[in-house]
Order: C-alpha cells, then structure tokens, then sequence
C-alpha cells in the first residue's frame, strides 16, 4: 500500500472513530470499536485488539476486546511483543514476528505485528493495542505515528 493511501486510510478510520467515541467513558466499548473499526478500514490487518492490564495480576495482560482469530488468553507482562510493548511501555514494530525473541504465538499465521502501549489520563498503563499481519514486514512508521497517536486521542483524554 502506498504512504498516501495510507495515511488516508487512517486519516478516515480516525474522523470515524473521534466522532463514534465522543463521550464515551466505557474502556470496554472504546476498545471493542476502535478494534471493529481498525479491522474493517485495514485489509492487511489479520488481528486487531487489545490485551488488559489485569487488575488483579497487574503483571499479567489478559485479551480483551479484538477482531480476528482466536487470541491468546493471558500474556506476562515482559514475555513476547505484547508484554514487551506493555513493560517497556514503548511501541514495538516487528517485521518478523518470528525473529523475535521470545515471541508468543497465538496464531502461527501471524508474521508481523506492531504493539501500541495505551495510557488513559492519569498516564496508567491500562492495555496494549496489538495488531498482526500475516505478511511479513506489513507496518512502518506510518502506522506506528497514526495508531500512537490514535490511542492517545481515544484513552487519555
């Protein structure tokens, strides 16, 4: 896909998302929308969701709302590219999610994946945003500038 189409793409789903989520507080609704919308606008997406912060495990990510295949039910905080984007809480772009050490695999068809950290307004941790392809090298710094900034706009307002 090219730059221009891109940042289109994500330019649309965003005007959507900001104008389906005003006012609303439910994390669980804001991530199952972001997640459907997401999945919809982006045909090289394969999984597209959300792993929790488990309040009861705070070292632990549990699924939460996605699109896709099956996902794996919990994740350690640290452990793969979820738990890597949440301890580190730095965005982790992955060309070749097999190369990646440590990687958990949920879905074997998965190649490459990028994972948001998502922070609501007191800058806590609340979840990540993980998303496959099952092509290798699919995200870029495109993806990563939009869907960084995506998240804040959602959760930390």
């Amino acid at each position: 896909m090219q730059a221009d189409q891109k940042k289109a793409l994500y330019e649309e789903a965003t005007k959507e998302l900001v104008s389906i989520t005003e006012g609303e507080t439910n994390v669980t609704a804001l991530m199952a929308t972001v997640s459907c919308i997401l999945s919809e606008k982006f045909d090289y997406y394969f999984w597209t969701g959300f792993y929790v912060v488990d309040p009861n495990k705070q070292n632990e990510l549990v699924v939460g709302p996605y699109q896709g295949t099956l996902g794996c039910l919990r994740i350690p905080i640290g452990r793969g590219v979820c738990g890597t984007a949440a301890s580190t809480r730095e965005t982790q772009l992955v060309a070749d999610v097999h190369a990646f050490p440590g990687h958990i695999a949920c879905d074997s068809r998965s190649n490459s994946e990028i994972v948001v950290p998502v922070v609501n307004a007191d800058d806590r941790l609340i979840a990540v945003l993980d998303v496959d392809s099952v092509e290798l090298n699919s995200f870029d710094e495109i993806d990563r500038v939009e869907l960084e900034t995506l998240m804040q706009r959602i959760f930390a307002q």
